[in-house]
């Protein structure tokens, strides 16, 4: 066998060579998350008692970044292609702040009563206030803020709603949370992060096209303020924002009111159903309406169980369409606390796949980016659920010792919901709330409101 001059066979021709690499990191946003580009950051508040401040931020930054690895849309930025959709690229990463309050205790922010001055501080523990999704083009899409306190650690943090809604947003937490629990258990870290047969949460599922494939172009505003100049509202109102907790007896007597009066072979309403109906007569006598003001509720509701096939809870993006019904006043007032319930089972229940895919279709032939105000002035809107696990979030030092949302998304009437300061376990539900100032005073004062009366 012949050689060239190199020695190599003259049998064997190179004939080009080239550098492979991984394909870039790319997903696409589907339209269950285009309404929400012109909502603000999701913040999320977790106050915890943790002794050493330096080697706790140490491991939960490190943790981070291993979540990010499997969480990948959260490290990325929100991109616009030349067709006008809408996609997350790239690894650029989550932004993690430090910063230090050692004036304020825990007991400060997380005992029963909250006032003026504590939501004031705690507002300025989240990062992110004010900032818009469509930031998302330019900022990260995560940002953390560890803040040292007196006594224990504040953990902030700000999500791009346009990526993710809440469901997604504790399956994270959680995740990341058990990689920083068991990193402070000695397993190295490596492992944590690799072998996911040692983990109690699902891997995340990334592709969106699972729930939505049609690309679907948006014409964004130049800027957030742009934006918020065409609500033909004018400015937002000043607001107050409360928390009122429902002990898990109080939430059983809601509950059983509203079911007292219905006829054996009816379907009962679910504790949702009956506190969103209670909470809706409250914050509408509140305001004073008139017999005949219009009041809607709306209940951003999780469709991942709707869709036919249904996804499974670790479908990672936003599958949430908010489903509305409304009624004048007088007649939601003046009836029994059955015939709220009702309305709110009935849209709820009327809500199935076909009513998920007619919405979705309607966005996509007439997109729209919205305002706060679209939701009409007497609405009540419900976000989050009793039934995430936030007091499962535990980073190595224990459970949280108050679980809370930033100033961020926070309209007229807007509500989330909370299982109660204790835990999921105590069946009690803390209801965080946003008023303008009079109705919150009248509501404050309501004794039918926290069933204070016998």
């Amino acid at each position: 066998m012949s050689v060239d001059q190199n020695g190599k066979p003259a049998a064997v021709r190179v004939t080009g060579t080239r550098t492979v690499a991984p394909a870039k990191i790319r997903c696409e946003l589907a339209t269950f998350d285009l309404p929400y580009i012109t909502f603000y950051y999701n913040q999320k508040l977790l106050l915890y008692r943790a002794a050493d401040f330096p080697d706790a931020v140490a491991r939960m930054t490190a943790a981070l970044a291993d979540a990010l690895r499997v969480f990948y849309p959260l490290a990325g930025r929100i991109r616009q292609d030349a067709d006008g959709a809408l996609a997350v690229e790239g690894d650029e990463g989550a932004e993690v702040m430090e910063a230090e309050a050692e004036g304020v205790a825990v007991d400060d922010l997380a005992g029963g009563d909250c006032g003026e001055e504590a939501e004031r501080v705690m507002q300025h523990l989240v990062p992110y206030t004010g900032v818009m999704n469509l930031e998302g083009l330019r900022r990260p899409l995560l940002a953390v803020q560890f803040t040292k306190l007196k006594d224990g650690l504040a953990v902030g943090c700000a999500f791009n709603h346009a990526v993710l809604d809440g469901t997604s947003t504790w399956h994270f937490m959680s995740y990341w949370a058990e990689l920083s629990r068991t990193a402070a258990g000695g397993l190295a870290k490596e492992e944590a992060a690799s072998n996911n047969s040692s983990s109690k949460q699902p891997k995340p599922i990334h592709d969106r096209s699972l729930a939505r494939s049609v690309r679907v172009r948006l014409d964004l505003p130049e800027s957030a303020e742009a934006h918020e100049k065409t609500d033909p509202n004018g400015p937002k109102k000043a607001l107050v924002a409360r928390v009122f907790s429902f002990p898990e007896a109080t939430v059983a007597r809601v509950k059983a009111a509203a079911n007292a009066a219905l006829p054996p072979a009816a379907k009962p309403f679910s504790t949702f159903q009956s506190l969103g109906a209670h909470i809706w007569r409250a914050v509408s006598r509140a305001r004073g309406l008139g017999p005949a003001d219009i009041t809607a509720f709306a209940v951003f509701a999780d469709c991942r169980g709707r869709l036919d096939p249904p996804l499974p809870p670790a479908y990672f993006g936003n599958l949430i369409q908010a489903v509305f019904t409304g009624v004048p006043a007088g007649m939601l007032l003046g009836g029994p606390p059955e015939l709220a319930a009702g309305l709110l089972q009935k849209a709820i229940d009327d809500h199935d796949a076909a009513a998920v895919v007619r919405r979705l279709e309607e966005y996509e032939a007439a997109p729209k980016l919205f305002h706060y105000s679209d939701a009409g002035p007497n609405c009540v809107a419900v976000g989050s659920s009793p039934r995430f696990k936030v007091y499962d979030v535990d980073f190595g030092f224990g459970r949280p010792e108050r679980v809370r949302s930033g100033g961020n998304n926070k309209f007229d009437g807007m509500v989330y919901l909370y299982p109660a300061r204790g835990g999921d376990k105590e069946g009690g539900i803390d209801v965080e709330l946003a008023l303008q100032p009079n109705p919150m005073r009248r509501l404050q004062d309501d004794p039918d409101f926290l069933l204070l009366s016998a």
